[in-house]
């Protein structure tokens, strides 16, 4: 606890920048990511109190891996050590995906971003393997747990059940089997006195306190959508990108790919911001850039904005629609932070709680392995078709359409991670060059 009261506001804001400047590889490898500097490297949080985190995050909306940045710098420096670790973990990737917007919206054709990005996507899916195993051997510490795990993958990957429904089936699997048999837990029930800066610093959970959390939370969140109603009226872009996703930011569980089918349908059928194509194009794009897959949505503001008829510099346009697609949603994911976290921590040593949270971390193993089948069939294969056998759904990759200088990528990337220990930041930018000597040579 003396070494977690020791760290300066300035050194933790150091942190920040550099997690969100590497937080590639979505949500798999951003929790490794802050797995290894948080608690392996930088030792400011214990397993205990980052695992408690994470498993508060992925039962929120909205995307899971900057909540848990939220919380991590709240636990350190409160309030403001929130803002920083949560605003630095997306400013990065909300740049560099403004900057590909543009680039996207002017010429449609982004040859060198795209192989450069190809050799990264490579390199992705490895560190996504390396952060599947490392979470593995720290959670799963009894056959149960790998039960759970199985089950979850089971769920998504064959079933396609959603995932706020695997989260509340785990969840309550750990309540009823703390009470009939605790030891299929093992170890994962300790508690600890540990505390860290979360109920100093952090403030503690009082109705007053939580009440002036709220009224400032929504006034920044929804302020900006009403004043933008009364300025443009309901039917401006402005206006329905701002309405539009501040419902996305509350329903959306999963991630990116739990609510892309959704927004999709919306943005391209109903409002028509843009066609199919540039959805998947705009998701390739998030998927290669640091920070949230739901950077996404930033794209579609952008272009819905650019092309729609608003009396304003089409860019210009375009800008401020990306900005408001941004706000509203991102602002809530550091209310629902803000608002929960002091109670949290107050309930860290409860064991039904505990059981409840590590049978959700069990099964968040089983969604991350999910996610690192369904990437790694893209990165790899150039067609993968989904196939619905009974109540089953099936992935069927093109054998035909192996892309082998992908292959070879990953598996150097993660002879590299996992053999010889390479930083993240090596391996990515070694598979950065190879992507682009590949396609262009």
């Amino acid at each position: 606890m003396n070494e977690k009261m020791s760290v300066s506001f300035g050194e933790a804001f150091r942190v920040w920048v550099k997690i969100g400047l590497l937080s590639f590889g979505g949500p798999a490898g951003q929790i490794a990511l802050m797995h290894r500097v948080l608690v392996e490297e930088k030792k400011w949080l214990s397993e205990p109190q980052f695992l408690h985190a994470l498993n508060f995050c992925m039962l929120l909306p909205g995307p899971e891996a900057q909540q848990l940045a939220t919380y991590s710098g709240w636990l350190l420096h409160g309030v403001k050590g929130g803002l920083a670790a949560g605003l630095m973990f997306i400013l990065p990737g909300v740049a560099v995906m403004l900057g590909l917007s543009m680039l996207y919206g002017a010429y449609a054709e982004l040859a060198f971003v795209e192989a450069l990005f190809f050799g990264i996507k490579a390199a992705v899916f490895a560190i996504v393997i390396e952060a599947l195993i490392r979470i593995s051997k720290r959670v799963m510490k009894t056959g149960a747990l790998y039960g759970v795990a199985g089950m979850a993958f089971a769920a998504i990957f064959f079933l396609d059940i959603p995932f706020p429904v695997v989260v509340l089936g785990a969840a309550l699997f750990g309540l009823v089997a703390v009470r009939i048999s605790p030891a299929i837990f093992g170890e994962a029930l300790e508690t600890t006195d540990e505390t860290g800066r979360g109920s100093g610093r952090g403030g503690g959970a009082s109705l007053l306190r939580t009440a002036a959390t709220l009224a400032i939370g929504l006034a920044v969140w929804l302020g900006p959508v009403a004043a933008l109603l009364l300025a443009f009226g309901a039917n401006h872009v402005f206006t329905q990108e701002a309405v539009f996703f501040s419902k996305m930011a509350v329903v959306t569980f999963g991630g990116a790919y739990a609510v892309l089918a959704y927004v999709a349908q919306e943005a391209v059928q109903n409002f028509g911001w843009l066609n199919a194509g540039e959805m998947l194009d705009g998701l390739g794009l998030a998927e290669t850039t640091p920070g949230p897959l739901i950077m996404v949505l930033q794209f579609v503001g952008y272009l819905g904005a650019l092309r729609a008829e608003t009396g304003l510099d089409p860019v210009l346009a375009g800008v401020a629609g990306a900005a408001i697609t941004t706000w509203v949603t991102f602002a809530p994911c550091f209310l629902w932070i803000f608002l929960g976290a002091p109670y949290l921590e107050r309930l860290r040593n409860v064991a039904s709680l505990n059981a409840a949270f590590t049978t959700i971390t069990a099964a968040v193993v089983g969604v991350i392995l999910n996610l690192a089948l369904w990437f790694g069939l893209h990165v790899l294969f150039g067609e993968v078709e989904e196939v619905r056998v009974s109540i089953f759904r099936l992935y069927a990759p093109n054998i035909a359409t192996l892309d082998l200088y992908a292959l070879g990528l990953s598996a150097a990337a993660l002879v590299a991670v996992l053999r010889f220990k390479a930083g993240m930041l090596p391996v990515l930018g070694v598979a950065a060059g190879l992507g682009l000597a590949i396609r262009f040579l």
